[in-house]
This record gives C-alpha cells, sequence and structure tokens, in this order.
C-alpha cells in the first residue's frame, strides 16, 4: 500500500512538471504510441527518427518518467505512459474540438469542405459530378483528396471522409453509401489478342494488372481466385487504381474493377470466371459539424450520388457488368453526366 500510495504521488508529480511540457512534443508521444516505432511515426510526421527520438527525449526529461520501453522490436508503452495516454488523448480531442467549431463558425452555406475519398470513387465518380454541384452552391468550395491512404476524421486531416472499413470512433457519424462489385475485366483489344480464360484453371495462361495499396486487401486477389499464390500470374503490380484501369484498357492484362467502370462506358469486356468480390463504401464525418450549414449540404450530396435507388450498381445485390450498362445510362443521361472519358496514349 505505501509503494502504491509513493507511486500516486510521483505520478501526480511528474503530472504537475510535465503542465511545463510542449503541446507538440506531447502529440509526437501519441504518434509514437500509434506507430509504435520510431522510424514509421517519423514518416508520417514527417520528420527524422533522429529528431522525434530527441524530441520525446526532451519530453520523458520533462515529465521525469520513461514513456516508452525501446528494444529491436519496436516502441511499448510503459506503465507511466500507458496511465499518461488517455489524458494526452483527451486534451487533444478537445484541441481537435476547439478547430472545429472555428472551422463551422458560419453558418452560412460558404467556405471549404475537405472530403477525403479512395482514388476510383473520387476520381471517376465524384470529381466529374462536382461539376454540376459548384454551379449550384458557387459559394462552398469543396477540397477532394483522392488517395488510397485512409484520411482520420477525428484528427482533423479531413472533414469528411469515403472509405472502405466503418470507423470506430464514437464521435463520428458514420452512414454506409453503397457497395463496389469488383469483376475481371479484360479490353477488347486484349480479347482479340489472346482470348479470355473460361475456367480459373486457365488463368496461368494469362497475366493480371494488380493492385496493392492501403485500404485493399491485398489476399483478396489469390483468396478469390482459390489460388495459395499469383506468383507467375501478376504483370504489372500498382497502387494506383487508376493505373489499373488505364493498363487493364492499354490491353496489358486483366484487372479486377468496379463493375461502375464498365457502366460509365470504359470499353471494357467483362470476364466471366464465376468469381467476384465486394467492397463497401462509408461516409464518415465528426458530430461537430452536423449544424454545419455547408457540410450537410456536401453530405447531402454525397448520398445522392450514389444513392443505390438511382444507381444501381451501388446496390448490395451483384449485377452483371453487361446488364448494368443500360441501367446505369438512364440514370446518367437523367442526371445530366457524361461520366467516363476513355484514356488515350499520349
Amino acid at each position: 500500500m505505501q509503494q502504491l500510495l509513493h507511486r500516486g504521488a510521483a505520478m501526480m508529480q511528474h503530472r504537475e512538471e510535465a503542465l511545463g511540457a510542449s503541446w507538440d512534443d506531447l502529440k509526437l508521444f501519441l504518434a509514437c504510441a500509434k506507430y509504435k516505432s520510431f522510424r514509421n511515426a517519423a514518416e508520417e510526421l514527417g520528420l527524422t527518427s533522429t529528431t522525434l527520438m530527441r524530441r520525446i527525449d526532451r519530453l520523458e526529461e520533462s515529465i521525469g518518467c520513461k514513456l516508452f520501453l525501446r528494444d529491436q522490436s519496436g516502441l511499448t508503452l510503459s506503465d507511466e505512459g500507458t496511465a499518461m495516454i488517455a489524458d494526452v488523448a483527451h486534451m487533444e480531442r478537445h484541441a481537435f474540438n476547439v478547430f472545429r467549431r472555428a472551422s463551422r463558425s458560419s453558418s452560412d452555406a460558404a467556405g471549404t469542405v475537405r472530403v477525403a475519398v479512395t482514388e476510383g470513387p473520387g476520381n471517376f465518380w465524384i470529381l466529374p459530378r462536382l461539376i454540376d454541384f459548384q454551379k449550384t452552391y458557387r459559394k462552398i468550395t469543396v477540397d477532394l483528396r483522392c488517395a488510397m491512404e485512409q484520411a482520420d476524421v477525428a484528427r482533423l486531416e479531413s472533414d469528411i471522409a469515403i472509405q472502405l472499413e466503418p470507423p470506430t470512433n464514437p464521435d463520428l457519424i458514420v452512414a454506409k453509401l453503397g457497395r463496389l462489385h469488383i469483376y475481371p475485366f479484360v479490353s477488347k483489344e486484349y480479347e482479340n489478342l489472346y482470348g479470355v480464360p473460361a475456367t480459373l484453371a486457365e488463368l496461368k495462361n494469362h497475366r493480371i494488372i494488380k493492385q496493392s495499396a492501403p485500404q485493399v486487401d491485398d489476399g483478396a486477389y489469390a483468396r478469390v481466385l482459390g489460388l495459395t499464390s499469383l506468383e507467375g500470374i501478376v504483370g504489372i503490380k500498382t497502387n494506383s487504381s487508376v493505373g489499373v484501369l488505364y493498363a487493364v484498357e492499354r490491353g496489358a492484362g486483366i484487372g479486377f474493377l468496379p463493375t461502375v467502370s464498365i457502366a460509365l462506358g470504359a470499353p471494357l469486356v467483362a470476364v466471366d470466371l464465376g468469381v467476384s468480390h465486394h467492397a463497401d463504401l462509408w461516409l464518415t464525418y465528426h458530430k461537430e459539424f452536423r449544424s454545419s450549414e455547408r457540410h450537410k449540404i456536401v453530405v447531402d450530396w454525397l448520398k445522392k450520388i450514389f444513392d443505390p435507388r438511382t444507381y444501381p450498381c451501388f446496390r448490395d445485390e451483384f449485377i452483371h457488368p453487361n446488364a448494368l450498362v443500360p441501367m446505369m445510362t438512364a440514370a446518367r443521361e437523367g442526371f445530366g453526366l457524361t461520366g467516363y472519358v476513355a484514356a488515350t496514349p499520349a
């Protein structure tokens, strides 16, 4: 008991001394705890590992205790670090709330709304529709970030995010937008030159264009195809979904793309191997933005342009790509949109 009291008193003293600690250093402490590695945290923060280690050393010296146990496997929170992290995370949430409230301080439908989305839906679905959106809402600037790296809405990396995994943070509002159905495609040129596999067994005679990126299940390809390995089958591997579409369209091989690709007019041929895959799209934003008029406008607009009732390609049930073309053409014309523009060689 005496030891516990002594330790508790020591922790209180450390926390009082920590009042002089830099808030920037405390944020670095959170990043190191998240990534469990100086190198990974430094890359994310845009610092050198040496600078980050020096800043953490300074923080530990200022509060009088070690926050991490360091070994070759990485960083592990010490008992003191574990006791402190909840308080620092709480401080960070309050700091972010201050900035969020400032960003929505105007009730007028004007200002910037930052939207982060995966690359394919961002470039080929949202961006063309932004042209009509900005004609109606001239005072709203949509800052669209199209990347496979998932933006952390709770940490102010974006106001709104559309991602492939639902977040678990209770401060965030989450809604399912729809479902992307992934199907194998080739170009007409590729089909004319090499034919298409009729069975999975014939796939080994062809080449796959594979996307390898954050938010993409890297093992899904082999699992869906019932193979233990894709060695010798992958011809091109890229982190870009736009790159996959371009490579497939230019006849480089078989690519797994959302069925909406062909519905938008991409000159592709569906390869019927008896396999398909799907990924749900989740829209998320912070509760603080519920009373922001411009954020509500953008959220409602995003829900509208992904509405499965209007755009069948986003329904939960799978619809063959060939059947989608006439269904999506009618919906596209009704919405006044041009959709996909085929890539051409430079």
